[in-house]
């Protein structure tokens, strides 16, 4: 049985279980939090617009789990809705693993502006984005889905910097909230460098803090090789985006973002270091393309992460 049919299976079963568990407890079914089996491939998906076309999409793809991302619901995480996007995961046999929101805007993701609108660092957007995580914790909740991640932004590399002592304070009450719900907040890579991130997890002091890799951000922000960063933060990392790109080479913008397996990220090395220190969660597929390009690239990406995995023998 092909890898792909197999993990369908699996996630199908695991999610019939969570169904009659539901069922017997009279609450609306909810999702596995254990991984069905290590470094299963997934898909970053929003769901809102169109959510049973989405939730389908992974399914055709053969996809046994997903990565939402949530902006659309700030403001109506409600239990109706969870119940909605819960039935359909159920319904197509997908695992939802983590949650994210980056929202409410102004975001400009570039080195310009980046900095005062992105994440948790602007003292303008900060509280809004730390009650907009509050509400995606709950909403995560009703669905059983254990982790939750967003940009913390450009936390300062000094530490002296009153920023820097702010981000601690506002990263700390964003895991706090989400120890309350029994989940892991995540901060994704990119804006900083791999050690400006792990001292944020040793000063802000949670033990349900972790990180979500990204591993083209690293690159497209310039500060660091995927390969590199997982010596630093691979046993912290509860979350990967997987995501190719090229380092920027103009001082005002990113690097280009770029299909799996025509960038720069050596996804062999990558992967087997997180194997190694132990990491059993989800690989997402993140393609920042749309409509049917999008589709084809992530089948193709689908089966070269596969060949990858096959090679390392995860």
């Amino acid at each position: 049985m092909r890898r792909r049919e197999f993990l369908g299976m699996a996630a199908a079963t695991t999610m019939a279980h969570a169904m009659a568990q539901g069922q017997r407890g009279g609450k609306m079914p909810v999702q596995a939090a254990a991984d069905a089996r290590p470094m299963e491939l997934g898909l970053v998906v929003s769901p809102y617009k169109a959510p049973e076309e989405t939730i389908r999409r992974v399914k055709e793809l053969g996809l046994p789990t997903c990565f939402l991302s949530l902006d659309g619901y700030i403001g109506k995480f409600t239990q109706a809705n969870a119940e909605v996007l819960g039935g359909l995961l159920t319904k197509y046999g997908v695992r939802a693993t983590t949650v994210e929101v980056v929202r409410p805007e102004p975001l400009v993701w570039n080195f310009l502006q980046g900095p005062t609108t992105i994440g948790l660092v602007p003292r303008a957007t900060r509280a809004a984005r730390i009650e907009a995580l509050a509400g995606v914790s709950d909403f995560a909740k009703m669905l059983g889905i254990p982790q939750v991640q967003t940009h913390c932004g450009f936390i300062p590399e000094d530490p002296a910097d009153p920023l820097y002592a702010e981000a601690v304070t506002a990263i700390r009450t964003v895991a706090k909230h989400c120890e309350g719900n029994g989940q892991m907040f995540l901060m994704e890579t990119g804006q900083e460098t791999p050690t400006t991130m792990a001292r944020m997890l040793r000063d802000a002091g949670q033990a349900n803090l972790g990180v979500g890799l990204d591993t083209a951000n690293l690159i497209l922000y310039g500060k660091a090789n995927p390969v590199d960063a997982v010596d630093i933060l691979g046993p912290h990392v509860r979350s990967v985006h997987a995501k190719d790109g090229r380092w920027p080479t103009n001082p005002s913008e990113l690097g280009e973002e770029v299909a799996i397996g025509q960038g720069l990220v050596d996804f062999k090395t990558v992967l087997t270091k997180l194997r190694r220190v132990g990491y059993t969660g989800a690989i997402s597929i993140e393609r920042e393309t749309e409509g049917p390009q999008q589709v084809e690239d992530v089948r193709k990406e689908t089966v070269y992460l596969e060949g990858v995995l096959r090679e390392i023998g995860a």
